[in-house]
């Protein structure tokens, strides 16, 4: 069965980064390209058809403009219209055509967290069968440069074989955030100190054993890197966001890090990077 890659099209001009990205990740995994967008389903019957060749014709004039501009070869396509609420079309959609990864532009409202929840982006995130990427910086940049949040949970290891599955030639950089007991108090205590030293040591050693074992899955691993780091997940996420964003982060839809909802809102409010978001199983 050929896989199919569904890119969800609002046709607006901050979703032609997603565009151009679902384009070019299609062409490069001979991926068929499905380019769907939601009409309002309350309209008129004659006024929805009129609106809905409208569009088709819009999307493929789009999709023309931005392999041009990109210049990107063009990938097996289908463009077509539904009509319905937005989120809940897009992730049956999915369900239907069972595919493969579904590609959503990144939320507007920039640095307003608050106003994510709702969204379709966000709605999609929760409820989609498969992987979606929310796409914010242009196609031409390589996702050379990887960052997965780390844990033991089921969500973690799922996501990152759904990225070393995805991406076998990027460098992989693992984030732990780890938090030791009375570093509050005793941070300042010798002997404390020496015994958080063996924990942290502990704790690496345990984590590279958990990676080796996943790894032993893969014939091709590519570089990887283990980074831990102390303090609250959501933070040091955030922080080594800021302060080195990737080309891509990918993490898991629930489970992982805890505070998933404030975590993701905070992500598509402020995106430092484009973001691919794995189902937790």
């Amino acid at each position: 069965m050929t896989k199919t890659l569904l890119f969800a099209c609002d046709l607006s001009a901050e979703n032609r980064a997603a565009f151009a990205r679902a384009i070019r990740l299609a062409y490069e995994t001979g991926t068929r390209l499905d380019v769907v967008h939601v009409l309002d389903p309350h309209l008129p019957r004659q006024a929805l058809h009129d609106l809905e060749q409208a569009v088709v014709a819009e999307m493929e004039s789009m999709m023309s403009d931005i392999r041009e501009d990109y210049a990107l070869p063009a990938p097996a396509s289908l463009i077509q219209t539904v009509a319905g609420a937005p989120y809940a079309e897009i992730i049956r959609e999915a369900h239907e055509r069972e595919v493969d990864m579904i590609v959503l532009g990144a939320h507007r409202k920039r640095g307003q967290p608050d106003l994510v929840s709702g969204t379709t982006l966000a709605r999609v995130l929760r409820g989609a069968p498969c992987p979606v990427l929310s796409v914010s910086h242009p196609a031409t940049q390589d996702w050379q440069d990887i960052l997965v949040p780390v844990d033991f949970s089921l969500t973690c290891r799922h996501t990152l074989r759904e990225t070393l599955k995805r991406f076998p030639e990027a460098k992989l950089t693992l984030l732990h955030a780890w938090n030791i007991p009375g570093e509050r108090e005793l941070g300042s205590d010798s002997d404390y100190a020496r015994w958080r030293d063996r924990e942290v040591g502990r704790l690496r050693m345990q984590l590279e054993r958990e990676i080796e074992q996943m790894m032993a899955d893969f014939d091709d691993v590519p570089d990887l890197e283990l980074e831990l780091e102390q303090g609250d997940p959501l933070e040091v996420l955030m922080n080594r966001l800021r302060r080195q964003p990737p080309d891509l982060l990918a993490l898991g839809s629930r489970g992982q890090l805890g505070r998933q909802g404030q975590l993701t809102e905070q992500l598509l409010a402020e995106p430092h990077c484009d973001i691919m978001v794995c189902r937790a199983w």
